[in-house]
C-alpha cells in the first residue's frame, strides 16, 4: 500500500486541494473584470470613429517603409539621413510631375475622344458580330445601349462638379499622407526604437531582428512591384503601338496600374486592352496577336521577370497570398491587398524560426533525475529550462506536502 501510495505520489496522481477565494476577492476580482471591459469599449469607440485617420496613418507609414531601402543605401554611402529623405523625395515628385505632365494631358484627349466616339464602336462592333446583334435584337437592348451611349458624354459633363469635388478631397488626402510618409521617412530609427523600448529587456534583440525583417521585406516587395508594374505598362504600349490599337497610353496606363493588383489585377489589364482592340480594330491580326502577347508576356513576367527582380521577398504558397490578399481588400481595398501581401510574408519569416526553436526546445528532455542540462545548450536556454525545472520541482514539493 505504502509502495502504491508512493508511486502515485512520484507521478503526481496526487491533486492539490483547490482554494477557496473570499467573497471579497471575488468583488475585487469583478471590479477589474468590468473596468477591463469598459476600457476595451472606449478604445474600440476611439478607433472606430478615427478609422478614417488611423488608415491614412497606415497607408503612410506603408509608403515610408516601401521607399526606406532607397534611404538606407543612400545613408550607407555616406549621405546624412535627412538628406537622403530630402532627395528621395524629391526624385519621386519630380518624376511624379514628369509622368503627369507628358501623359495626362494627352490620356484626358483621348479618354474624351473614346467616350465620345463609344457609340460609333457599338455600330462597328454590331457589324462586325452578326451574333451580337441577333443577342441585341432578341432581348431589345439596342435601344437601351444606344440610350445609354448617348447620354453618357452628357452625364459625365453635368457630374463634373461632383467629380471636381472628390478630386479636391483626394488630393488633399494625398497631400496629408506624403506629409506623414514624409515624417515617417525622418524618424523611422527611432520609431524603430521606441517600439522595441516597449517590450522587455530580453525579448528586444528578436523585436528588432523582426521589425528589421519586416521593413526589409515590405520595401523590397513594394519597390520590385512597381519595377514589375512600369515594365508592364511599356511593353503594352509598345505593342499597341505596333499594333495600332488607338487610346494606347490609357490603356497601358490601365496595365500598369492594374498590375499592381496581386494575382488579377495583370488579368484585368489585359482584359481591357483585348476588348478595347477588338471593338476598334479588326479581329485579325491585331486583335488576336494582342491576346498570344498578354498570355506569353505573362508567363515571361511570372517566370522571369519576377522571381529575379522579387529575389524572394515574398515566398509564401499561393493559397497565403490570396488570403492575405482578400482580408487586405476586405478591409482597405486595392491598397489593403497591397499591404497584406508583403506583412504577410514578414510575418511568415518572423514565425517560422520562433516554432522551430519551440519545437528544438521541446525535443530537448533533461537526464533521469539529473540537475544538469546538456552542454550544448545555448546558454540563454539553459537559464530558461533551468527555471522551469526548478519551477516543476516546486510544484511537485508543494503537492507532497
Amino acid at each position: 500500500m505504502a509502495e502504491a501510495r508512493k508511486a502515485a505520489t512520484e507521478a503526481g496522481a496526487v491533486r492539490a486541494v483547490p482554494r477557496r477565494i473570499p467573497a471579497r476577492d471575488m468583488f475585487g476580482y469583478a471590479i477589474t473584470a468590468a473596468i477591463a471591459g469598459l476600457t476595451v469599449f472606449l478604445l474600440a469607440l476611439a478607433v472606430y470613429a478615427l478609422r478614417g485617420l488611423l488608415v491614412k496613418v497606415a497607408v503612410a507609414a506603408f509608403i515610408a517603409v516601401s521607399l526606406d531601402p532607397a534611404v538606407r543605401w543612400l545613408v550607407a554611402h555616406k549621405i546624412k539621413r535627412s538628406s537622403a529623405v530630402a532627395l528621395i523625395v524629391t526624385v519621386v515628385l519630380l518624376l511624379l510631375a514628369g509622368f503627369g505632365y507628358a501623359t495626362i494631358p494627352t490620356l484626358i484627349g483621348q479618354a474624351g475622344q473614346l467616350g465620345d466616339d463609344f457609340p460609333g464602336y457599338l455600330q462597328h462592333l454590331r457589324e462586325r458580330s452578326p451574333s451580337l446583334a441577333h443577342l441585341e435584337d432578341r432581348f431589345n437592348l439596342q435601344p437601351r445601349i444606344a440610350s445609354w451611349a448617348e447620354r453618357a458624354p452628357s452625364y459625365l459633363s453635368h457630374e463634373a462638379l461632383t467629380v471636381g469635388t472628390r478630386f479636391f478631397g483626394a488630393l488633399v488626402t494625398t497631400l496629408l499622407v506624403v506629409v506623414l510618409a514624409i515624417y515617417f521617412m525622418a524618424d523611422l530609427p527611432r520609431l524603430r526604437r521606441a517600439i522595441v523600448r516597449l517590450f522587455p529587456k530580453r525579448h528586444r534583440p528578436r523585436v528588432s531582428h523582426a521589425t528589421t525583417v519586416m521593413i526589409d521585406k515590405v520595401g523590397a516587395y513594394m519597390i520590385g512591384n512597381l519595377i514589375i508594374s512600369l515594365i508592364a505598362g511599356v511593353a503594352a504600349f509598345i505593342i499597341m503601338l505596333i499594333l495600332g490599337v488607338p487610346f494606347a497610353l490609357p490603356l497601358a496606363v490601365a496595365v500598369a496600374i492594374t498590375d499592381l493588383i496581386p494575382l488579377i489585377g495583370a488579368t484585368i489589364g489585359a482584359a481591357v486592352c483585348v476588348l478595347v482592340a477588338f471593338a476598334t480594330t479588326d479581329l485579325w491580326p491585331n486583335t488576336i496577336v494582342l491576346v498570344i502577347f498578354f498570355l506569353v508576356y505573362q508567363q515571361f513576367e511570372n517566370y522571369f521577370i519576377q522571381p529575379r527582380v522579387m529575389r524572394n521577398a515574398v515566398d509564401l504558397p499561393s493559397v497565403a497570398v490570396l488570403l492575405a490578399a482578400l482580408i487586405g481588400a476586405s478591409m482597405l481595398g486595392v491598397i489593403g491587398a497591397l499591404m497584406a501581401i508583403p506583412v504577410a510574408a514578414a510575418v511568415r519569416v518572423v514565425v517560422g524560426p520562433m516554432l522551430a526553436a519551440r519545437d528544438a526546445a521541446a525535443e530537448v528532455r533533461p537526464p533521469e533525475g539529473g540537475r544538469d542540462l546538456p552542454s550544448e545548450i545555448e546558454p540563454v536556454e539553459r537559464a530558461r529550462l533551468a527555471r522551469a525545472l526548478r519551477a516543476a520541482r516546486s510544484r511537485r514539493w508543494t503537492r507532497r506536502r
